[in-house]
């Protein structure tokens, strides 16, 4: 078989881990040809942001700290986890020159005074920089040839919407099978850094947060395949936040379309987006555990096994939301109206994650994210208020529970199922939103409400490992 394989970044944050990486890939090299997609070490792009706000306030030390720190636990990773002197030198001289070039990078972002996406995007592609070379030369160590490189020398073209940049996947098809053909044939491992991609103009750009999945799955679409395999700290995708429901199982399989809604409501296991290249092909994708191999993961494929469809797969819940109410009698019957309110809320950044609206026209609901909340109660007081509408109500703290299944298509009663379930807890729905395809159902609830009603949920429709 033709494996794409990511690590997450939990999988190579230590020698130990890195060595068991190089021996796991080792294992399955014998009869597969494989790449590696490498994510940063865990910590790393938190810590590249934390940076870039020191370097917003011109906080000197605190970079020299990152710095010093950066060096000193990739050093270590690559002392620990290479055996053999001459790779293990050219792993240090590799770290070594790429701290150095992160050093010049964050001086001259001092110098200017501001962070620009642009310069963000570069600075926050040292993280998978860095990781990418170790693993590389690990796998080295364990006898197997290897080579690294990053994304945008993989081929890996996207637009130029620095922080959330899409791939131009027929050019990117077209270059990354180019680049990465020839080393598949010569019995190489192609070791290649997530996250980052280039645009037209050879800028360094990122394809979001959790990105090393969505890389995987365009390298996957480029070289046709025959499977993706995300390995992570996790057995897979489960019925629901196992810290909130202790019975919370591992799913055998689901559809593309189940675990793109999961992925977009809060499930930490996958890019929203990865699924998107492979979707059109069918490559299945794998979520399997790094430190737990016996276990066979989760599959995500075209078309699940009739006896692994449930009416309802999971439920998910989104902390860390808020709810917009804005409404206006001037609303009603204006064409357009929520076009303008949408598109003053896009033009300053802010995303919406769910919408429902009065059939009197007269009011329109949105759900946020905490984070954007004061940018858009801004947005809209300044443009819309008092013109397009006449009030703006905001609930800080919500959550969003989606109930998740492809099985819900057309069956009666669901609806009644869930919020019977969660009225019986004594729990009070603030908002509605399900679409046409009937693959989800999402409502809104206080934040302290959440867990409960995820639990009462979980048990209504047996999803637990002792369920029916």
């Amino acid at each position: 078989m033709r494996l794409v394989m990511k690590f997450g970044g939990t999988a190579v944050d230590s020698p130990d881990k890195v060595k068991h990486v190089a021996r796991l890939i080792k294992t399955y090299k014998k009869d597969n040809e494989i790449v590696c997609i490498i994510s940063a070490v865990s910590g790393m792009t938190d810590g590249l942001l934390a940076v870039a706000d020191g370097v917003r306030r011109g906080d000197r030390s605190s970079i020299e700290d990152f710095l010093k720190k950066t060096y000193k636990i990739h050093a270590e990773i690559a002392q620990n986890a290479i055996s053999d002197n001459s790779l293990r030198e050219k792993a240090l001289s590799e770290v070594k020159r790429i701290v150095e070039e992160l050093h010049d990078i964050l001086g001259g972002i001092v110098l200017l005074g501001e962070v620009t996406a642009k310069s963000l995007d570069y600075l926050m592609s040292f993280g998978e920089r860095l990781s990418a070379p170790i693993v590389s030369y690990a796998l080295q160590d364990a006898g197997l040839d290897a080579e690294h490189m990053t994304g945008k020398e993989a081929g890996i073209l996207t637009d130029s919407n620095f922080g959330e940049a899409r791939p131009l996947m027929d050019t990117t098809k077209l270059r990354v099978n180019h680049k990465i053909e020839p080393l598949l044939r010569r019995g190489a491992i192609p070791v290649i850094t997530g996250f980052i991609g280039a645009d037209q103009h050879g800028n360094t750009t990122t394809i979001g947060r959790g990105g090393s999945d969505y890389t995987a799955t365009i390298v996957a679409a480029s070289i046709e395949a025959d499977e993706v395999w995300l390995w992570g700290d996790a057995d897979g995708l489960i019925t629901a936040d196992p810290k909130i429901v202790e019975n919370a199982r591992v799913l055998k399989e689901v559809s593309f379309a189940e675990a793109m809604e999961m992925a977009l409501f809060g499930a930490k296991y996958m890019h929203p987006r990865a699924l998107e290249p492979v979707m059109d092909t069918g490559i299945p994708v794998r979520i399997r555990n790094a430190f737990n191999v016996k276990h066979p993961g989760t599959v995500v494929t075209q078309n699940p096994s009739k006896d692994s469809q449930k009416i309802v797969k999971s439920i998910n819940a989104m902390r860390h939301t808020a709810l917009i109410d804005v409404s206006g009698g001037g609303m009603v019957g204006i064409p357009g109206t929520a076009a303008k309110i949408f598109d003053t809320l896009a033009k300053n950044k802010v995303n919406i994650m769910m919408i429902s609206q009065s059939p009197s026209e007269s009011s329109i609901s949105m759900v946020v994210r905490k984070s954007d909340l004061d940018r858009a109660t801004t947005t809209l007081e300044l443009n819309l208020l008092g013109k397009v509408i006449k009030q703006v109500n905001v609930s800080d703290d919500v959550a969003v529970i989606a109930v998740v299944g492809s099985g819900m298509r057309g069956i009666k009663g669901v609806a009644a199922k869930v919020f019977g379930a969660v009225a019986r807890c004594g729990i009070n729905v603030i908002m509605i939103a399900q679409g046409s395809s009937e693959l989800n159902l999402a409502f809104v609830v206080k934040d302290s409400d959440c867990e409960q009603a995820v639990r009462a949920l979980h048990d209504e429709f047996g999803l637990g490992s002792n369920g029916r």
